[in-house]
């Protein structure tokens, strides 16, 4: 599933083509992805004015000058498309500019989703309220985390992918930024000293700011809007790398919870 800096990396490469341009064209082509598509999407968007695009957790907002928030979530295999040549079997929904640019939202599994709010409504969003603090934010930091997993039993991988303790993060980025702060994924929240959380969010933050700057990780179906690959997945130090030698060179372990595969080096990680 494309994590937050893929819809960081989405959201940059739509921001040129539709940020200050008249939508002539807004067409779902068809009634639903995961939920059903609002019925008034086509009807609020065409003719708006797109004023600002932003991201919240993995969820991409297109803002516009009509008060309203287009909400959209790539699920497992969504991705935006660029003025393609032809549309595709896939392509859900179509969306034209009056200076001719055209966008379509790929999403072939249909997992991801489309929704429209009112601008001073986004915060109530149902995905929104319980939400916790975006992890490049000055809110996430070592005082806040270590109060959000007060008293938690839950191994630490698992509370820091609970979006009502901080929003955005995913397997991936878990994995690594676990591994860069040294720290078990089995460790259980409340056994974590405040130092090591001051380290564990400081890796949460470098390795998101640099998979940013990367374009995201390319794996399976993401790619960037332009159509080029990230190339973060290089980078990684322990995600998808079972067997594979560590810095420190013992060899990185897999393991599965919850259906979720795990990747940590035992030796480094405590």
């Amino acid at each position: 599933m494309p994590e937050l800096p893929e819809v960081e990396t989405t959201v940059a490469g739509l921001r040129p083509v539709l940020e200050g341009q008249r939508l002539t064209l807004v067409e779902p082509r068809r009634a639903d992805l995961r939920w059903p598509i609002p019925v008034d999407l086509r009807q609020r968007m065409t003719g708006a004015i797109v004023t600002s695009l932003g991201r919240r957790a993995k969820y991409g907002l297109v803002e516009t000058d009509r008060g309203d928030v287009m909400i959209f979530h790539l699920g497992m295999s969504g991705r935006w498309r660029i003025d393609p040549v032809e549309l595709e079997k896939h392509d859900h929904l179509l969306i034209e500019t009056e200076t001719g640019r055209r966008m379509v939202l790929n999403d072939p599994r249909r997992f991801g989703s489309l929704d429209i709010v009112r601008a001073e409504d986004l915060d109530r969003y149902k995905p929104f309220i319980l939400m916790g603090p975006e992890p490049l934010g000055d809110d996430f930091n070592a005082t806040y985390l270590k109060g959000a997993t007060k008293g938690r039993k839950a191994p630490i991988k698992q509370l820091l992918l609970d979006q009502r303790i901080v929003a955005g993060l995913g397997n991936i980025y878990v994995c690594e930024a676990l591994h860069m702060a040294g720290i078990s994924p089995r460790k259980k929240g409340d056994a974590i000293s405040k130092p090591r959380y001051e380290r564990l969010v400081a890796a949460i933050k470098e390795v998101l700011t640099a998979a940013i700057a990367a374009g995201g990780s390319s794996l399976r179906d993401f790619v960037r809007p332009d159509g080029e690959l990230g190339y973060f997945a290089k980078d990684w130090l322990v995600y998808g790398r079972e067997g594979e030698a560590c810095h420190c060179g013992a060899l990185v372990q897999r393991r599965v919870d919850s259906g979720r595969s795990t990747f940590y080096c035992s030796q480094c990680q405590k």
